[in-house]
């Protein structure tokens, strides 16, 4: 007799308390990008709990837990980094001391995203108590380093330790819709030189930051050209930072850069961002400007450094998806309504999942992303229990489990 979706409802609701408790413990466990070790041993030891056939944590420091060991294999994925408290004077409690409240649990990663963990982590415990994985093989990923280089832990899960799921659910925040994608970004660089001089007698010599400048009025041009698409949205670029050189206050300076967060829609890709950007610089009547992809090589905190270039592809899952298909129903099946399907504002580990590697995704999470990333940021309790009724219900209809 096959599982229905109602029992598993019920039974998330009944461990609700439980995902509340979890959720808390990992608010109060501090996990930075690349200072994440503490955390991972807290869910370490919860997945163990849950009753997971095997954890193990890779060498960039992400950790994944199994269930089953069937042929066709579907992962969920939540980041355990979380950004930094900022400002504590806008908080009106202190970030790591959560506190459930107003049918809500609050502070720093209840929303992005641990909240997605907590839930994922009762949902092992569905999975494995109600036998809904049988010939599936289940993968939790608890993954490093997101909110510093989206997607790199991903791309060491695919490319050092040969993870390829057939799905994988993304379980940012969502508000409780299913997404289906995302833009993609890339953080690009721009240099110029001048020729310093006394800044007394600036004719002397060349402003790099004049330069500068001068491409990033026409940086603020370019955002406006940009493409739109009809799901996705609008393609867009801005300038975040500007760093000059010179030998002194009173000297012209002598180098300058702009750096630039540029936020790609469907159909635009690393090599027609960059052209766009050079264009930028002659319209500027800059022949110099020397215009880069970053890169980010920082150390995991198991002290792995896993160069990656700043580019995250944009990702779509197909309307036509049986993925798709089976996550609205399920979706329809617990809650008796169809979802609205969308797509992230913000950047996921899909950039690499799906943007790089070709492997379907597709997300749902508790929360609000309106309230990543701000202070005093909850995320509702009833979201917990229903993400990790879906994410057990998927999986029952992943392995046909559930009727």
């Amino acid at each position: 007799m096959k599982t229905t979706y109602g029992s598993i409802l019920a039974r998330a609701r009944a461990l609700e308390q439980e995902t509340v408790r979890i959720l808390c413990d990992l608010v109060r466990t501090p996990s930075f990008s690349s200072k994440e070790k503490e955390v991972i041993q807290v869910i370490r030891k919860e997945m163990t709990e849950a009753g997971c056939d095997d954890v193990r944590i890779d060498a960039l420091g992400s950790i994944v837990g199994r269930i089953g060991n069937g042929k066709r294999t579907i992962a969920f994925d939540a980041h355990v980094d979380t950004v930094y408290a900022g400002d504590l004077s806008q908080w009106t409690f202190d970030p790591f001391a959560p506190k459930v409240e107003a049918g809500k649990v609050w502070g720093r990663g209840t929303v992005d995203q641990k909240g997605g963990m907590a839930s994922m982590l009762t949902a092992a415990r569905l999975i494995k108590e109600m036998a809904l994985a049988p010939e599936v093989t289940v993968l939790l990923t608890g993954t490093v380093m997101e909110e510093d280089c989206d997607g790199l832990c991903w791309q060491h899960l695919i490319s050092e330790d040969n993870v390829r799921p057939d799905l994988v659910v993304i379980t940012e925040p969502t508000n409780m819709n299913v997404y289906r994608g995302q833009r993609g970004r890339m953080e690009i660089r721009v240099e110029v030189k001048g020729v310093s001089c006394h800044g007394s007698a600036p004719e002397r010599g060349v402003n790099a930051v004049y330069k500068a400048s001068r491409i990033a009025l026409e940086i603020e041009k370019l955002n406006e050209r940009l493409g739109h698409d009809s799901f996705l949205g609008k393609g867009s670029i801005t300038v975040t930072e500007v760093v000059s050189s010179s030998p002194s206050l009173c000297a012209v300076p002598d180098a300058a850069r702009l750096h630039l967060d540029r936020r790609l829609t469907a159909g635009e890709t690393m090599d027609t961002a960059i052209a766009e950007v050079r264009d930028a610089a002659q319209r500027a009547n800059v022949a110099d400007a020397a215009v880069s992809v970053l890169t980010y090589e920082e150390a995991a905190y198991t002290g792995k450094v896993y160069p990656t270039q700043k580019y995250y592809p944009t990702w779509t899952l197909p309307e036509s998806s049986p993925h798709l298909h089976a996550a609205v129903e399920t979706y329809r099946g617990l809650f008796a309504k169809a979802p609205l399907v969308d797509k992230w504002t913000f950047s996921t580990n899909g950039v690499a999942i799906a943007g790089k590697h070709g492997i379907p995704c597709l997300g749902l999470g508790p929360g609000d992303e309106v309230y990543a990333h701000a202070a005093n940021e909850a995320t509702p309790i009833e979201h917990l229990t229903g993400a990790a009724a879906f994410y057990a219900g998927l999986v029952g209809r992943f392995a046909g489990s559930v009727d």
